[in-house]
């Protein structure tokens, strides 16, 4: 991460600039902070602090933050819908500030990814999480990127519904910092290189 915020550019007045749509999916309410199914949240924090900007408003039942980077315009998004109901914000957001959807990336938890790893894919279902199966009902397509993030398999017959809704453990915070670090620079390579430079570097081995 060092150095990244050396990257971070003004838009000079009258430029013109592409728009990416950031969302990252949780649940809202202190009971919940630090979930495992809050974790695109944890890491809409993260970025949020790395581009030295703030959740000031609440549009489109999401808290929103903007800034820009690499001559970007960032709209960063954290849905107030619960889970469930992602797809509301999601593509109310994408039609107000007209996004592409290559210039969309959602990003989630995933118990099927060990913890720590991350991948990104172009497109794809939702592999039974809620909030992508919302958003992707509610945006008609499954053609957009997305950033999946580990947070492991629960232990034993533990329902995997009940597991994500646990804390990270105490002793997982440093591999849980390492990860988010991992994803927030995976984000910003996505916007100033492109998908498949991103994929390429940060996609953890199958």
């Amino acid at each position: 991460m060092v150095g990244l915020r050396s990257f971070i550019q003004k838009r000079a007045p009258g430029e013109k600039t592409a728009a990416f749509l950031i969302v990252g999916l949780g649940n809202p309410g202190r009971q919940y902070r630090e979930n495992r199914h809050n974790i695109g949240f944890l890491l809409m924090d993260s970025l949020a602090k790395q581009l030295d900007t703030r959740f000031t408003r609440l549009q489109s039942k999401a808290l929103v933050g903007k800034t820009h980077y690499h001559d970007n315009q960032i709209i960063l998004a954290k849905p107030q819908t619960f889970m469930n109901l992602s797809g509301q914000a999601a593509a109310s957001l994408v039609n107000f500030y007209k996004i592409p959807p290559n210039q969309l990336m959602i990003a989630y938890d995933d118990v099927d990814l060990p913890f720590g790893a991350i991948r990104i894919r172009p497109s794809g279902g939702s592999a039974g999480h809620n909030g992508m199966n919302s958003i992707i009902e509610k945006l008609g397509t499954q053609e957009f990127p997305r950033l999946r993030m580990g947070v492991g398999r629960p232990p034993g017959r533990m329902d995997a519904a009940a597991y994500v809704l646990l804390d990270f453990h105490r002793n997982e915070a440093e591999g849980l910092q390492f990860l988010l670090d991992r994803a927030v620079e995976a984000v910003l390579l996505f916007i100033s290189d492109g998908l498949q430079t991103a994929m390429n570097k940060y996609n953890s081995p199958e």
